[in-house]
């Protein structure tokens, strides 16, 4: 078929199977899609809630889009304030993760699907105010 067509929402939440579902929703369509080239991702992180996790990758660069809801994001040792409609795009090698605001923070994540290019990051946001 020339194309696939999934509402976001069906896609099985990684977040909730791996019981991160306190902090954040994350579907990754891909499979549900047929893409065979390009990595997608929807997230949502739960109001005034970081992602359970920090990450970068070795080769794939990144977009991110907010579709709704404020934040920030860290960059390696920025922070970037983040509204609707923003787009950031993030290099390889720079570490990333999202933080909401009041309102909660949606995200739709594009790039190319490199097979094990992800690398977690330990103690990204540093100790709890």
């Amino acid at each position: 078929m020339s194309y696939a067509k999934t509402n976001l929402r069906t896609v099985k939440d990684s977040a909730a199977e791996h019981g991160l579902s306190e902090m954040q929703e994350a579907r990754f369509p891909r499979a549900d899609i047929g893409a065979e080239q390009t990595g997608l991702n929807y997230l949502r992180v739960k109001p005034s809630r970081r992602e359970a996790f920090a990450h970068r990758h070795g080769k794939a660069e990144e977009i991110y889009v907010v579709l709704s809801g404020s934040g920030r994001v860290k960059l390696d040792d920025e922070l970037v304030e983040l509204a609707p409609l923003d787009a950031v795009r993030v290099s390889p090698g720079v570490a990333r993760s999202f933080e909401a605001g009041p309102e909660g923070l949606e995200v739709l994540i594009f790039g190319p699907h490199v097979e094990g290019d992800g690398e977690m990051v330990d103690d990204f946001w540093g100790p709890a105010a």
